[in-house]
């Protein structure tokens, strides 16, 4: 590995507008629940495409919002998706003159899009190729209430996939592909690369590429055929070439087709997966390596952080949008700092460390995306938590 590793990315980046405070068991919302899946309605963890919702609903985005959250507007508006938004953290919690992270997409030449412009270069990450096209800039309306499951929250997602749709895989070029470290970050919301995975996974393969992908909710799929799995990529085959999956247990279930997380294991495992992480919101995660990228780790779990669930009692002012994310940037950057030292082999247990408190610590504030006054400033912040929960484990 070389003094500066590269880590380059591709996926889901977007507009996040959220909306704190909605009551998902309230009346105002009950007529908008999903009654069967892939029907467009609403499910808590879950998303949906704006234009199925509305059809599902039968009224605009615009008149859905005013009936819930009446005349107030959003609480923010932030960077999200699971691409960019786990980068971002990455970024920040690695050594700049060490490492270099980038980031490939669209968005459209609209508001929107300017504002992620603007946002995105407030953070580390370099955009290497991301440019505005006439198309609407990908969006997401974020429902979220931090009462539901006894307080620990959960949101509800409204996509618009708009110039995500021109983004293909032609576009990633030589410099993509002879990067140290490729991330495919919530692909299923950019079909055109979604879609040849398994292709691009194999390229970055040959080139001698570390692989990451993680996941977010595949709702194209999940409406087209509800009854079956979902793919990823072309064929099966994505998997064996993926280094390091990661993904949340609704996502692990659907990929694997099957009805309980241990079927879902066993489906990995039997797809020849090198290395899996599935979280599961509050509770434990599920970690596994065969030895070929970390050091050997029979399928483990691991629980959250005691100290940020024991802080997060008198927090008010967070949500819980982007802590999948910021979990899998976690991992990315114990991935980077771990190969830096050359010490051989990384460590799963020392990544899924990383990419717990940096998950947990998201429920702190609003948003996917931390944004930092000087540079180190959230790895400072994390590592108290940090320390506490390498405490936590080694009992």
């Amino acid at each position: 590995m070389t003094d500066k590793i590269i880590v380059s990315g591709v996926g889901c980046c977007l507009v996040d507008i959220l909306y704190n405070n909605i009551d998902f068991g309230g009346d105002a919302l009950s007529q908008y629940i999903s009654k069967v899946r892939g029907d467009g309605g609403l499910s808590p963890g879950k998303l949906v495409f704006q234009e199925e919702f509305e059809q599902y609903c039968g009224t605009s985005i615009d008149i859905f919002i005013r009936k819930i959250a009446g005349e107030r507007n959003c609480d923010k508006k932030n960077i999200g998706g699971p691409s960019i938004v786990s980068l971002i953290n990455a970024a920040q919690l690695t050594d700049r003159d060490k490492c270099e992270v980038r980031f490939y997409g669209r968005a459209g030449n609209d508001t929107n899009g300017r504002y992620l412009v603007s946002s995105l270069g407030k953070t580390p990450v370099v955009l290497k190729d991301f440019k505005l096209v006439q198309n609407r800039t990908p969006s997401t309306l974020v429902l979220s209430d931090p009462a539901y499951d006894n307080g620990h929250g959960e949101r509800m997602f409204i996509n618009s996939i708009g110039a995500a749709w021109d983004y293909y895989p032609d576009y990633l070029d030589d410099d993509f592909f002879n990067s140290d470290i490729v991330v495919f970050g919530g692909t299923a919301l950019v079909p055109n690369i979604h879609d040849h995975l398994t292709t691009l996974l194999r390229k970055a393969k040959l080139k001698g590429c570390i692989t990451i992908v993680n996941t977010v909710y595949d709702f194209r799929n999940e409406r087209d055929n509800s009854t079956k799995r979902w793919p990823l990529g072309e064929s099966d085959e994505s998997y064996k070439f993926i280094d390091i999956l990661i993904t949340d247990k609704e996502e692990a279930l659907r990929l694997s087709g099957d009805s309980c997380l241990s079927d879902a294991v066993s489906f990995f495992l039997g797809k020849k997966v090198p290395s899996f992480i599935i979280t599961n919101g509050s509770s434990d995660i599920i970690a596994y390596s065969d030895g070929s990228f970390f050091t050997d780790l029979p399928v483990h779990s691991l629980p959250v952080s005691r100290l940020i669930r024991n802080e997060l009692d008198s927090n008010t002012g967070g949500d819980t949008t982007g802590c999948g994310d910021n979990f899998a940037g976690g991992v990315i950057a114990s991935v980077v700092d771990q190969l830096l030292k050359g010490t051989g082999k990384p460590f799963l247990t020392e990544a899924c460390s990383w990419g717990i408190v940096s998950g947990g610590y998201a429920c702190f504030y609003m948003g996917g995306t931390y944004f930092e006054e000087i540079p180190g400033e959230k790895k400072a912040r994390l590592n108290p938590y940090y320390d506490s929960y390498r405490e936590q484990i080694s009992k």
